[in-house]
């Protein structure tokens, strides 16, 4: 089961880009961050054509996230439990059925730039409830995969430029202190239980020639579920996507279990 994550900065300006790379890479599920649709707009038919089964949650304008599988789906559940009064988007949940099922958690975790400040509290707030979450579904005691756009540079390696981001939401202690409390629940970061060298980013900012030299940040993550983690065969950065055609400011990141 290949399974990828995905910030496509927008379905309309990214369709095309997002279709050519399903073709190209053919996974098997797909979570998408950032689509930018309310869910009626979203283009269903397009992906249903290629033989998905698609099931979103949006938000007009901003934020949104969507699963894209071409196994069956079930249990759908959208937004993150804790805050019944948050309406951002940015958290969707499925069981897809392969050989083995797998309970799948899309999300785009809060930038929380200005920092110190409100955002920078939902952040850290919306970051515990994940905790919440992640706890309660290492109880279940099925392969879990929490995939997505953590927007959280774990460490100095994760960083073209560290630097540059120590005063940033994405890389203040409190963030990652955050992060680490979600993995040591019991979770393995995929890609760098694979690839402990630096060097590998996710992201490029389109503003100053960050992709011409190569001055990126990896924040696009998969934490896994010690019985997902026995499943894990690969994990990749699919980085060339980055020099495409109107691309996304993020590129797809995917891990093969034996699910």
């Amino acid at each position: 089961m290949k399974i990828a994550t995905f910030n496509i900065n927008g379905i309309k300006a990214r369709a095309e880009a997002l279709l050519a790379w399903l073709d190209a890479a053919q996974p098997d599920v797909a979570l998408l961050q950032e689509i930018k649709s309310v869910d009626e707009s979203f283009p269903v038919e397009l992906f249903a054509d290629r033989g998905f089964n698609v099931e979103t949650h949006g938000q007009k304008g901003f934020n949104g996230v969507a699963v894209l599988s071409k196994l069956p789906l079930e249990d759908v559940v959208r937004g993150l439990p804790g805050d019944d009064g948050d309406e951002q988007a940015r958290w969707i949940e499925a069981t897809v059925v392969g050989k083995t099922a797998v309970r799948l958690c899309g999300l785009y975790l809060p930038n929380g730039n200005p920092a110190p400040g409100p955002k920078y509290d939902y952040k850290l707030a919306w970051m515990a409830r994940m905790a919440t979450r992640a706890k309660s579904l290492l109880e279940t005691e099925m392969p879990v995969v929490l995939g997505g756009d953590y927007n959280i540079i774990p460490q100095s390696e994760d960083a073209a430029s560290p630097e540059t981001w120590v005063d940033d939401a994405l890389f203040r202690p409190e963030s990652r202190a955050a992060f680490r409390r979600i993995v040591n629940l019991g979770y393995t970061e995929a890609f760098r239980a694979r690839e402990p060298r630096p060097g590998h980013y996710s992201f490029w900012d389109y503003q100053a020639g960050a992709w011409q030299r190569n001055n990126g940040i990896r924040i696009d993550h998969f934490l896994l579920s010690p019985q997902a983690a026995d499943l894990m065969t690969d994990v990749q950065i699919d980085k060339k996507v980055r020099a495409g055609v109107k691309p996304s400011d993020h590129v797809p990141v995917w891990v093969a279990l034996d699910a």
